[in-house]
């Protein structure tokens, strides 16, 4: 019988622009460059309009594995979804986590549901559209076709979804003026959050999470509205949004499985004890008799309302650092802690993913078998 079969591989880097670590493992042969579907990444910029370190990571991946697939880079980068995440603060170790999915041969009987995973991309957005209705429609749209890739048919099965969406700038701010049309903001910055939220509640619609009638006003205003499963990153570098699902299949033959929890603040490590049981684990150190920990994904960011369970924060008011960069370190140290290393991947900005102030966080785990 024909089934998928998922591999991830976590690789430290040393810079956001180090590639050696997955040529060394295409060289020994462990990992086939035509298999990669979608490269996740940490880099140690800061996160906001001007990071050029996710622009760079992902350049040089491409120049790095396009001799490998005998394509152009700018071709490479259409084959494969790269999510760059920047912002490293506190532990948090900047690395890449490499997805790769193949055809194998498993003989017919029940099996239980392994990792799968699956890709889309939404057709490119106006300035105009950013953090609005058609932002919501067409990711959900992607969410959908990116399950079907995955082979995933129940919404349950579905335990992260990982998007990559644009920001607006100033030249994109002006072209939308010239047509005679408003951005949803001119801030960049503020842009990012918008992006981020409306494709986030495009995940929630996709899997019925929050009704289908969402409203441009609704974006960063109903923060009852939200996604347990959604993770969304800005940048600057595409104009459309790069969706990516993991969750569990029947059909995966995969050695890896992924459960995950919801953080309803950015100190409930009873959330992230909870993702790791999910799949077996326990605290630090990471690994079992017949599993080990791979990765954790999660959200992070600072409670709108200004306080963590009763007790007032100062992320929002701090003008010299970015609120998404003290949450990221927060949480970041948080996790670190209780999985025993700091190379997890944690995203500020959690608009719409998870309660306000929270976030959804999964992990993956090798099973020995």
């Amino acid at each position: 019988m024909r089934t998928t079969s998922v591999g991830v591989f976590r690789i430290a880097t040393i810079g956001p622009g180090d590639v050696s670590g997955l040529m060394n493992l295409i060289g020994s042969g462990t990992i086939d460059p035509r298999s990669i579907l979608a490269i996740l990444g940490k880099t140690e910029g800061n996160g906001g309009v001007n990071d050029f370190t996710r622009e760079y990571a992902v350049s040089a991946l491409c120049t790095a594995l396009a001799p490998q697939l005998g394509l152009s880079p700018e071709a490479v980068e259409q084959r494969i979804a790269f999510v760059m995440s920047g912002g490293t603060e506190g532990v948090l170790s900047p690395h890449l986590t490499v997805f790769t999915r193949s055809k194998v041969e498993r003989p017919a009987g029940p099996s239980d549901k392994r990792l799968c995973i699956g890709m889309a991309h939404t057709r490119d957005f106006l300035p105009e559209e950013l953090g609005r209705s058609a932002q919501i429609t067409e990711t959900a749209k992607a969410v959908q076709v990116a399950m079907t890739d995955a082979g995933i048919t129940d919404p349950a099965d579905v335990h992260f979804v990982q998007i990559k969406c644009p920001l607006l700038t100033s030249e994109r701010v002006a072209a939308a003026n010239a047509r005679g049309n408003k951005t949803v903001t001119t801030s960049a910055y503020s842009s990012m959050a918008y992006s981020r939220g409306a494709s986030a509640l495009g995940v929630a619609a996709a899997l019925g999470e929050i009704g289908s009638d969402v409203r441009d006003e609704d974006v960063l205003r109903r923060y009852d509205l939200f996604s347990k499963v959604a993770s969304t990153s800005s940048g600057i570098e595409l104009m459309h949004n790069v969706v990516i699902v993991l969750g569990k299949s029947t059909s995966s033959a995969s050695e890896f499985v992924i459960g995950h929890a919801v953080m309803e603040d950015a100190i409930d490590a009873a959330a992230v004890v909870s993702a790791l049981n999910s799949v077996g684990l326990g605290l630090a150190p990471q690994s079992i008799a017949d599993r080990e920990l791979v990765n954790i994904f999660a959200k992070a960011e600072a409670s709108p309302d200004g306080s963590v369970r009763g007790f007032r924060h100062t992320m929002l008011e701090d003008t010299d650092i970015s609120s998404t960069r003290h949450a990221r370190a927060a949480v970041g140290g948080l996790i670190a802690g209780l999985a025993g290393t700091g190379a997890v991947y944690v995203s500020g900005g959690a608009e719409h993913q998870g309660p306000a102030g929270g976030g959804p966080v999964a992990v993956i785990a090798r099973l020995s078998d």
